[in-house]
């Protein structure tokens, strides 16, 4: 099952595909997404919304709580099957929301889910073990630690080769490398974001 997560941060401008997803839309988002996506469940606090969107929420959540309304989606999505989440809307305005949306990744990936956060102009997504870098030929990929220092085992087309490489948690140094091939990948046995630099909404 494939999910996407809407979020109440910098409106995504391009097209969203929801072919065969099922669609959360959390509290505000759906101010920018109602028009652009079938939505096939709101929920949140409703704290930034000041009407009650299409369809009506099943439960509206305390605004006082322990979880984001995006993280209360993508609990949500990965107790109803989903294996691949879409998150769109989670960069941009609050900072503090995008780096809780930065977790949300990190969670799904602890959870044995991919999701892959779409920004106007980027995407990040986190891996373990072989990182599959396809498709990103002339683009450029940074790749941090995630939650600790990563060791990066091997790395085939990047212009600057990582290979038994530690990246430190607090270091810069897995900044701005570039895909130099179709097809590229890391090995790592750690936890590691990487972000794409170029996607066009």
């Amino acid at each position: 099952m494939k999910a996407i997560i809407l979020l109440n941060g910098e409106p995504y401008k391009g097209e969203i595909d929801a072919s065969g997803a099922y669609v959360y839309c959390c509290d505000g988002a759906y101010e920018w997404a109602k028009d652009k996506v079938r939505i096939d469940e709101n929920l949140g606090d409703y704290d930034s919304l000041s009407y009650l969107p299409n369809p009506a929420p099943t439960e509206i959540f305390p605004s006082e709580k322990n979880f984001t309304d995006g993280e209360i989606a993508l609990l949500r999505a990965v107790k109803q099957g989903a294996t691949e989440i879409e998150i769109y809307g989670g960069g941009g305005k609050r900072e503090d929301h995008f780096l809780g949306n930065l977790h949300l990744l990190y969670a799904a990936l602890s959870f044995g889910v991919r999701a892959v956060m779409h920004n106007n102009g980027s995407l990040i997504f986190a891996g373990t073990g072989k990182v599959l870098l396809n498709g990103f030929k002339g683009q450029t990929l940074s790749i941090v630690p995630f939650g600790g220092n990563a060791h990066i085992i091997e790395s085939s087309g990047l212009k600057y080769p990582l290979c038994e490489l530690d990246l430190l948690y607090g270091s810069t140094r897995g900044i701005s490398n570039v895909a130099v091939s179709e097809t590229a990948h890391i090995l790592t046995r750690d936890k590691v974001l990487v972000l794409v630099n170029g996607e066009t909404p």
